[in-house]
């Protein structure tokens, strides 16, 4: 069969319509195009990834979720409490129109909502009354007074309690709408008051008992519950006639009803008078003040600010090193998909984005996870936050929606930072290895030890200079440097521990070869372990080394364990006896002196000083007031006279007192021999110094200046025969004799009682002596505590459980993805007849390693940190004058028992939690 095509015939154009060249893309988008795909396909597999692998998925969405939780549930808690300038103004109007505030006698500005004002000259006025507001605001306008803040001392079941007063007339509409009433009615009555529920409960009172104040003068009734939503502790409401009116009331303010809107004209004719005035929308004044406000905040401090960014980076960084490790792993278990990736074509980049995008899916499901979690429980969570935290109500529910976007960004930010070291591991990983599913170690790049090492030392120096600076951001900068030195060191530390394990067992063996091949996952849970516990060990440290230099630097008022008392009201005091009495049944003890303070007159009103002279031989030349040159400050450390403790630089206090020798063994912890021969001088008419700089050939320059505001007050020298006490607890005193006191022309009276106990009486005994003295009056007990040395142990332990935690879980996470990595290794242990306990022994090793390198390192590496630190600060003050006492260099032992504890805790763990039983499994070839 033949078949004939058509031919085209001869001389005959060709008609047909020629097809349109198309022109060829642009390379930018092309390139654009590209990149685009390639992201989206990247998405696409991560995604997948997500789903296939839900235990690790749901492991990195926790790690990364909680942080985010927590800082946007404190974000949203304190959008909450931060109430808005119209919250505010509402707040404290109530249902008033405006509120007003008598501030001076002068003219004033105020900014738009009355919260600053300045006021150039004027005096406060005197006691402003409802008329004198009304006639200033003009016909139609009616006012009422509240004076929030009035001392208030109540008895209460065990102790007297303090608890703030508020004047107002909540019959008033005015007042009422200041308070949310709970239950009862408002006080009609001075004698009726209306109490918190906070106050509720530290007084235990019902509705309808009474409560009597401290001195006993007065007694109220409680008529109603309310509470104030601008201070949820103890508050009473009293009622106007239970307060004085004499006299100027300080702080008071006046709620007004108008009869129209607030005007600028009404505005600058009260800031003529000198009355500031608060409206529920912002005002204008004549003056032209600015709307930026008087005395409100302003920007906060750039060093806090760069502080505060410092220690997120740390946080950053810490949950960057936990998340690492499962990225690696999940790089390792898809490395032959990977391979196929490679082999259709992909390069370097497209195997990059392949595992970056996992860090991008997963920040971004953590993300959505925390802040979902954190805003939902600040909503449920805010009465608690209200009551026990804050003790304010807050204003409307907002959630700080820029500071969650941030949160947000930051959470995806570590989900691509802590994937970013396994995509460079993916990239460069060998194809036909890939392919066959075979390990290839990684090689072990000395430029990233030459890196480290330099971070390392980079970063010490940068810290002790901000040490010698003071600057904090400085330091966190450079313990930053520090720690991402060590971790650009831990994986050649791991190379040469491998190689080193050759001698060991072959559980511990087989560990450090796991993780001398797995690098990628072992480093960062490694370094997490050593950020977390170096940390805690320099911070606690530090706290250790300050709390030893205060204490050392501490001046007791009394010997450890007395007590002074003092009469709050001068008439009506106790007798020695009474005290006596009461010292005996409530505190156990029968030692108790009178403290006499001498006077200028007999009545006591004129005060006069009453101090010893220092003589010229033990006067220092130099002060310390004076930018002195570094060759007088060395020799003002090497003189003698100058070599003084720091707090008497400034000419120092000393306290004077009459006594003939019965308080001196109370007042400055004297021995029987020192009391007997400091009570011989007392008697023979001398004076005792606790100073021995003030004594000079036998005597004590005294100087007596009448101090009453009189110019040509008097002023008497006189020597007096004296002796020094060699050591004496308490400040700097000087004690003189009855003649003494004469011969200077002074007279002397009751200031309180020294009471000797053996160990300091705690709150219920103290309540229980101020209340067996209270017929008597009402004092101020001051109990000697022995030092003041802070108590950081507490402080200590929970830095030590913090970084317990973090090294626990990241030894368990490090545990489980090595194991589940291991399965092969695993069932080669079983085909060759190993012990069902040689895989509980492997994980318990595994454990050891992470934890227990990482252990070691943070400690090191905190104490390196913290010496550089305190030796750099010291070094700063070596040549400084005053002398001020150096920082001594502490071990937080208690910190360092805990930590070496952790990794035992994470081994046994590890063990606990292990299946024994190794896996068997068929290989089909």
């Amino acid at each position: 069969m033949t078949i004939r095509r058509p031919t085209r015939a001869p001389a005959q154009a060709d008609t047909t319509t020629p097809r349109p060249v198309a022109r060829p893309t642009p390379v930018r988008r092309r390139r654009f195009a590209e990149l685009t795909g390639s992201w989206r396909a990247a998405l696409r597999i991560a995604r997948r990834e997500s789903r296939r692998a839900p235990r690790r998925t749901a492991l990195v969405l926790a790690m990364i979720a909680l942080p985010v939780a927590a800082l946007a549930f404190l974000a949203a808690s304190y959008d909450m409490a931060e109430l808005t300038p119209e919250e505010r103004v509402a707040r404290r109007l109530g249902v008033a129109d405006a509120e007003l505030q008598w501030i001076a006698s002068a003219p004033v500005r105020q900014d738009e909502w009355g919260a600053g004002w300045y006021v150039q000259d004027g005096e406060p006025p005197a006691r402003v009354t409802a008329a004198q507001m009304t006639a200033l605001l003009g016909p139609g306008s009616r006012v009422t007074e509240v004076r929030p803040r009035v001392p208030l001392t109540l008895r209460g079941p065990r102790r007297d309690e303090i608890v703030d007063g508020r004047v107002l007339d909540l019959t008033d509409p005015l007042a009422r709408g200041l308070v949310r009433f709970r239950a009862g009615r408002p006080p009609q009555q001075p004698g009726e008051v209306a109490v918190s529920p906070a106050a509720l409960r530290r007084l235990d009172l019902r509705l309808g008992q009474a409560v009597a104040t401290a001195d006993g003068s007065r007694a109220y009734t409680v008529v109603g519950v309310v509470e104030f939503p601008d201070d949820l502790g103890p508050v009473v409401a009293l009622h106007p006639g239970a307060v004085p009116t004499t006299g100027p009331a300080p702080g008071s303010v006046w709620l007004a009803d108008l009869p129209a809107p607030v005007d600028a004209a009404l505005v600058s004719r009260l800031n003529d008078r000198g009355v500031v005035i608060t409206a529920r929308d912002p005002i204008g004044t004549r003056t032209g003040a600015d709307r930026t406000g008087f005395g409100l905040i302003g920007g906060s401090n750039a060093n806090d600010l760069s502080t505060g960014v410092l220690i997120a980076g740390l946080g950053l960084l810490e949950v960057v090193l936990l998340v690492g490790p499962a990225f690696a792993v999940g790089v390792r278990r898809r490395r032959r998909d990977l391979a196929l990736v490679a082999v259709a074509g992909g390069d370097a980049a497209q195997l990059r984005r392949v595992v970056l995008a996992d860090g991008v899916v997963l920040g971004l499901l953590g993300a959505a996870a925390g802040l979902l979690v954190g805003v939902g429980a600040a909503f449920a969570g805010r009465p608690l936050m209200e009551q026990y935290v804050f003790g304010t109500r807050f204003g409307g529910y907002r959630c700080w929606p820029t500071a969650l976007v941030l949160l947000g960004g930051v959470a995806v930010l570590a989900g691509v930072l802590a994937a970013l070291a396994p995509a460079w591991t993916a990239a460069r990983q060998d194809v036909s290895a890939g392919l066959a599913g075979r390990r290839t170690p990684p090689a072990s790049r000395g430029r990233w030890l030459t890196v480290g090492v330099a971070l390392v030392l980079g970063g010490a120096g940068l810290a002790a200079f901000g040490a010698t600076r003071t600057s904090p951001a400085v330091i966190l900068t450079g313990l930053i440097l520090g720690e991402l030195g060590l971790v650009c060191c831990t994986p050649t530390l791991l190379g040469a521990l491998a190689r080193l394990g050759r001698v060991l067992p072959l559980a511990p063996r087989i560990a450090l070869r796991d993780a001398s091949r797995n690098r990628a996952a072992a480093a960062p849970a490694i370094c997490a372990v050593m950020a977390a516990v170096a940390s805690s060990v320099a911070l606690g440290a530090y706290l250790a080394s300050d709390g030893v230099r205060d204490a050392r630097a501490y001046r007791p008022a009394l010997p450890t364990g007395h007590l002074l008392m003092y009469a709050n009201r001068p008439d009506g005091q106790p007798t020695l006896a009474q005290v006596t009495d009461a010292a005996r049944d409530q505190l156990g003890v029968d030692v108790v002196a009178t403290v006499y303070a001498p006077d200028c007159d007999a009545t006591g009103t004129v005060y006069c000083d009453v101090a010893p002279v220092l003589p010229p031989s033990q006067t220092c030349p130099w002060q310390p007031g004076d930018r002195l040159p570094a060759a007088h400050r060395q020799q003002a450390r090497a003189d003698p006279r100058c070599r003084i403790p720091e707090v008497d630089y400034f000419g120092g206090y000393v306290e004077p007192g009459v006594d003939d020798g019965t308080a001196l063994p109370l007042l400055t912890g004297a021995d029987p021999a020192t009391t007997a021969a400091a009570s011989a001088v007392l008697r023979a008419g001398g004076v005792v110094v606790t100073d021995p700089r003030y004594l000079h050939d036998g005597l004590v320059t005294v100087r007596v200046s009448n101090a009453d505001g009189n110019p040509d007050a008097s002023t008497t020298v006189r020597d007096l025969p004296g002796y020094a006490l060699p050591e004496a607890a308490g400040p700097s005193r000087l004690l003189l004799s009855t003649a003494a006191a004469r011969r200077l022309g002074l007279s002397w009276s009751s200031a309180g009682w020294v009471v000797g106990t053996t160990t300091p009486p705690d709150e219920e005994r103290q309540a229980r002596f101020a209340a067996a003295l209270r017929p008597f009056g009402t004092f101020t007990l001051n109990v000697e505590y022995g030092g003041a040395r802070r108590d950081v142990s507490p402080l200590l332990l929970l830095l030590a459980v913090a970084a317990g935690l973090i090294t626990v879980g990241a030894a368990g996470i490090a545990t489980a993805l090595a194991a589940a990595e291991g399965r092969a290794e695993l069932t080669t242990l079983a085909a060759v007849g190993a012990a069902p306990g040689v895989r509980r022994l492997l994980a318990i090793c595994q454990a050891g390693v992470i934890a227990g390198l990482g252990s070691v390192l943070g400690i090191v590496a905190g104490l390196g940190t913290a010496a550089i630190v305190l030796v750099s600060v010291n070094r700063q003050y070596a040549n400084d004058w005053p002398v001020s006492a150096p920082y001594p260099f502490l071990v937080p032992w208690p910190a360092l028992g805990v930590l070496v504890l952790v990794p035992v805790v994470a081994m046994l763990g590890a063990g606990l939690f292990t299946r024994a039983r190794l896996p068997i499994e068929r290989r089909l070839d």
